[in-house]
């Protein structure tokens, strides 16, 4: 089950809640996660919010997890470390800018620990390796649109469909949301929309799992 997991932020959400939920979604377990919120769609005057974004994900502490006050642990092996850091190479060469590059990061007492700290590509099109590809990393694909409709347009054409969240304040853009996009599960102001043990886990178009999903033949 693939995933590239999208949150909407429209310029009435609550800021300081929004970035806080966005570093944690996007960093927490070092993004190794399905559920992690690997892209970020700042939508219309949002897109200030950025350079804050980055400044929030700066303050994680990067160690060995059970390390007093660990944000952000290492990435399973070197491979995946290898894997991770080559996507966000290929970013770069492809014209995002790397608002913050933890690829090089050296964590004390653990230098040979796969470490790799918080980072941040903005600026990134839909054409990317690095937002094609699950990154499955401490990494976040930052986006902008100037309206909902075209945010919508961008998660519905993208080809995972696991889950997706909106931050906003106010009812009707999020009841819009939840009607028109195709995804598995959908959050409105939570970062996460994985559903209770009672409900269905499942995705959309190519995070499903495999051609007989949870539902039956695909």
């Amino acid at each position: 089950m693939g995933a590239k997991n999208h949150g909407v932020v429209m310029p009435d959400a609550n800021k300081e809640m929004t970035l806080n939920q966005l570093v944690a979604a996007g960093f927490g377990a070092a993004g190794q996660r399905c559920m992690a919120l690997s892209t970020v769609v700042f939508v219309g005057k949002s897109k200030q919010w950025i350079p804050e974004l980055v400044e929030k994900s700066k303050r994680l502490k990067v160690t060995a997890g059970w390390q007093p006050g660990a944000d952000l642990g290492p990435v399973i092996s070197s491979q995946a470390k290898k894997r991770i850091c080559g996507l966000v190479d290929s970013g770069v060469k492809e014209g995002a800018k790397l608002a913050l590059d933890g690829r090089n990061i050296k964590v004390e007492n653990f230098d040979k620990g796969y470490f790799v700290g918080p980072t941040i590509l903005s600026d990134v099109k839909t054409n990317m390796e690095c937002y094609k590809e699950e990154i499955f990393g401490p990494v976040l694909c930052v986006m902008s649109t100037e309206t909902l409709d075209e945010a919508i347009q961008l998660i519905n054409g993208n080809p995972y469909g696991n889950g997706t969240a909106i931050f906003t304040t106010n009812g009707a853009t999020a009841r819009r949301f939840v009607q028109q996009i195709d995804v598995g599960q959908v959050g409105v102001n939570v970062p996460i929309p994985v559903p209770l043990p009672m409900f269905s886990f499942t995705g959309s178009r190519g995070s499903f799992l495999g051609d007989a999903n949870f539902y039956g033949k695909a």
